[in-house]
């Protein structure tokens, strides 16, 4: 099977309109928090503020979606899109067959060609969902850097970049330095070579495209200066780096990892519905930054926001847009809908039309039981049903408790402890929900 290869065309997919220009994407970037370091910066502040700049991130193909700490790159290429900029979106077949050790403690197990294949296909369908893809001046290029590094031989690549990159200045990058530096592990030739190759990147869409910027995260200012030295030394031309801050929580622990690992973009591994949970419960000391970072909100309305979170956080306003904001952008119209119904349920809305997997996500911490099709098939009487989910103790409590009014089926309140249940009552495939009182619920899954 060949290598991943990708195509530079793109659906069209439309942006928010934003009150940003290519003369203010510096100042927008910096209230919002999002520049750590810049190579050159007067001087770059001037050619952004002169001209349409192309700039580009790179993503390594390491899964087979995006996850949550992609999303600063993305957006901040989205932003440069937004003020009239051409970004480029690098999807890396090449650099991801290497793995990079940039704020790595160890090196990554090597991928297959096939995972690759398929990495490389799904992230690039996400990325269109950030960025315009269409014909114009502004229209972003999704490239591989496996269509330009396979027709390297390995003698040809030593000589023609290996020999600009003195060894003394990749040893005293801190990628590599820190590395180097632990006693528990150490640093392949492979993952020594991942700068060489992200460095030419820049040269090869330098020429191609016409590309003066990359940017990343502030893990990646050794790999970006790499590639700005080696244009200076190949080439004779000035490129460009800025880095941004690295997605951490107030107390410097990653943002974007749950109990069951990371949040992705991926529906199928992160429903919209945990994605949005996800977001409604930042803590308030994150959330302004998160409002900042991610979202197309205009700063008088994100100021504003704050003024409100300080005045009364228990109302968790800030969450509650920043969820919907970044879920939308992420998931769309329709997975920022399937979220807040799957919100409203846990309040108490009523269920209907939803698959066993999204019950599943909505309650995942609530207790089942699994009972023969046939009980339900034959009429399943609802205090028999409390009793078997284990909301009622005995017959006596479950029929106390529908009798007064506090026994409920998929959240519709039970007229009678003399109901039946049968199959029309399930709320997905296989799975009926019960509820005794406002907040104890419990499912019944019926098997074949």
């Amino acid at each position: 099977m060949p290598p991943p290869t990708a195509s530079i065309e793109g659906a069209a997919v439309g942006l928010k309109n934003q009150e940003t220009s290519v003369q203010d994407i510096v100042a927008e970037l910096t209230w919002r928090g999002l520049i750590h370091q810049t190579t050159d910066e007067a001087q770059l502040q001037r050619r952004l503020n002169e001209h349409p700049t192309v700039v580009y991130a790179g993503f390594d193909p390491t899964a087979d979606s995006l996850h949550v700490g992609h999303l600063v790159a993305l957006t901040m290429l989205r932003r440069f899109q937004q003020a009239g900029h051409r970004p480029i979106a690098l999807v890396g077949g090449a650099t991801g067959m290497i793995g990079d050790p940039s704020g790595k403690s160890e090196e990554r197990n090597l991928l297959s060609l096939a995972a690759l294949e398929h990495n490389v296909a799904a992230m690039q369908n996400q990325m269109r969902a950030f960025l315009d893809f269409g014909n114009g001046p502004a229209g972003a290029l999704l490239v591989n850097n496996y269509d330009w590094m396979r027709n390297f031989s390995y003698l040809d690549f030593l000589r023609d970049v290996g020999k600009n990159f003195p060894v003394n200045v990749m040893l005293a990058k801190d990628s590599v330095r820190s590395r180097l530096e632990r006693s528990d592990s150490g640093l392949s030739f492979t993952e020594f070579s991942y700068m060489l190759l992200q460095a030419y990147d820049f040269v090869y869409l330098n020429r191609q495209h016409g590309c003066e910027l990359q940017i990343g995260g502030s893990d990646q200012w050794g790999n970006i200066t790499a590639g700005i030295d080696l244009a200076r030394r190949l080439h004779a031309v000035q490129l460009y780096g800025i880095t941004c801050p690295l997605l951490t929580k107030s107390d410097g622990s990653k943002m974007g990892k749950t109990e069951s690992g990371a949040l992705w973009l991926s529906p199928e591994r992160t429903s919209p519905y945990r994605f949005y949970q996800y977001w409604i419960n930042v803590d308030d000391a994150d959330a302004g930054k998160c409002l900042r970072f991610f979202t197309d909100l205009s700063r008088g309305e994100i100021e504003a926001l704050d003024a409100a979170r300080a005045a009364d956080p228990g109302k968790r306003e800030s969450q509650r847009r920043l969820a919907e904001e970044i879920t939308r952008l992420v998931h769309g119209e329709a997975g920022l809908a399937k979220a807040r119904r799957a919100s409203e349920i846990l309040f108490g809305a009523e269920i209907a039309s939803l698959s066993d997997a999204e019950l599943a996500e909505i309650f995942a911490d609530v207790p089942s039981q699994q009972l023969a099709r046939e009980a339900l098939a034959a009429g399943l009487n609802i205090v028999d049903a409390f009793v078997a989910a284990g909301l009622s103790k005995s017959k006596g409590e479950a029929r106390r408790t529908i009798t007064q009014g506090g026994g409920y089926v998929n959240n519709r309140r039970v007229a009678s402890p003399d109901v039946a249940l049968t199959p029309a009552d399930l709320a997905s495939e296989t799975v009926l929900v019960l509820r005794s009182g406002k907040k104890s619920y419990a499912l019944l899954r019926f098997g074949g």
